[in-house]
């Protein structure tokens, strides 16, 4: 027993002595994160709308309300206390709609932005890594997309495509890749030619490996900090899309789309804009606050 025990005690001080580094690191940035009262603010706001997200169809009073049903009998009522952000031109009830498009909006960022990562940082990898004539086409490529601006682009390829929230997603997704292609192209060069990477070369590393080992990991921090300004940015894209009727369709709680049919029925109903309205603000505004507050941590020469 008392062999285990010092085992044990061994082990511990084994992890404690292997990961102080780390340990000491992650301490630094979330002193640093604590410092930025904005990044906290964001940092706030993302995760009730995080929240919301996961446990909306358990709280919103009106479910049915989601899927299209109609109560002509209270259409357009002000906030009150059932309805506490009033009601549509059909009767429903504009909170719970709301709320279960919190899940539907995060759920379109993620995606776009996943694929987006998921097209962007190979290509870029690769054409830092290999150089030559691939890097010339991959480059190129890019260029064309970035040349065009990127809402344009997603509403001619949602045209040719058609309406509906799966080729909204598309759409956005072949608009975002262009960024991350630049962004780790960029960082990819600068660190192909550091010593460590040279050293790792010389006694035949394998590019995988390298890749794997040190580029890869010393391009994560600049990855995330894009990922997470571009959920924002996302957003947006997904309701500007919903707004001009090729994203989401009606009756689903999609915020652009709701937009959209409430800006016939300002100002008298101003409830039923405001809200949708006030929910993307906040969002986009809590991802750019805590991108923001991101960089400062992974990004040296932000920090104090």
């Amino acid at each position: 027993m008392l062999i285990q025990d010092s085992n044990e005690n061994h082990d511990s001080e084994r992890f404690a002595n292997r990961h102080a580094s780390t340990f000491r690191t992650l301490r630094l940035y979330a002193r640093t994160f604590r410092r930025n009262t904005s990044a906290m603010f964001g940092l706030a706001i993302v995760v009730v709308f995080l929240v919301v997200a996961a446990i909306g169809p358990w709280i919103v009073p009106f479910p049915e309300d989601a899927t299209g049903a109609v109560h002509l009998d209270i259409k357009l009522q002000p906030p009150d206390g059932t309805h506490w952000f009033g009601t549509d031109e059909v009767g429903n009830d504009v909170f719970t709609r709301v709320v279960l498009g919190t899940r539907v909006t995060l759920q379109i960022a993620c995606i776009v932005t996943g694929v987006a990562m998921l097209i962007g940082v190979p290509l870029g990898m690769i054409a830092g890594l290999v150089g030559g004539w691939v890097q010339e086409v991959i480059m190129r490529v890019t260029d064309v997309f970035l040349s065009v601006p990127g809402l344009v682009l997603a509403i001619a390829i949602v045209g040719a495509l058609g309406p509906g929230i799966v080729n909204a997603m598309l759409a956005l997704s072949l608009v975002w890749w262009p960024g991350y292609v630049r962004l780790v192209q960029a960082k990819t060069l600068a660190l192909k030619n550091e010593i460590y990477v040279q050293a790792a070369y010389s006694i035949g590393t394998s590019k995988l490996r390298i890749v794997f080992i040190h580029i890869l990991p010393n391009c994560t921090s600049p990855i995330i900090v894009k990922a997470s300004m571009d959920m924002g940015m996302a957003i947006l894209g997904a309701a500007s899309l919903g707004f001009l009727g090729l994203g989401a369709q009606p009756p689903f709680p999609e915020w652009g789309a709701m937009i959209s049919i409430a800006r016939t029925y300002l100002p008298d109903w101003w409830w039923y804009s405001f809200f949708p309205g006030l929910a993307i603000s906040l969002t986009v505004l809590g991802f750019n606050l805590l991108g923001d507050g991101l960089r400062d941590i992974l990004d040296p020469k932000h920090r104090d």
